[in-house]
């Protein structure tokens, strides 16, 4: 498998931009020059995250979510180590 991350990337299943082999491989988000634990999906050409807000869901029972515009660099968790 290689090293290259998608331009995109969500773990949510039902969205088209969601790859679980590659989220079972640990990914990980610096927004801003941050690490960011809570990234629901990001898009690196666009330069947003969608960062998951408390535990609060909406009312089809998916977490509720804020967009953020900002340098995003998304990268492997298993390679820094």
């Amino acid at each position: 498998m290689s090293d290259t991350l998608p331009d995109r990337l969500a773990i949510d299943p039902a969205s088209p931009f969601h790859d679980a082999d590659l989220l079972a491989r640990g990914v990980g988000v610096r927004f801003k020059g941050v690490d960011k634990t809570n990234v629901d999906e990001y898009c690196v050409s666009e330069g947003w995250v969608r960062l998951t807000v408390g535990t609060t869901v909406n009312r089809h029972g998916k977490p509720m979510t804020v967009k953020l515009n900002g340098p995003v660099e998304p990268y492997l968790r298993d390679a820094d180590d």
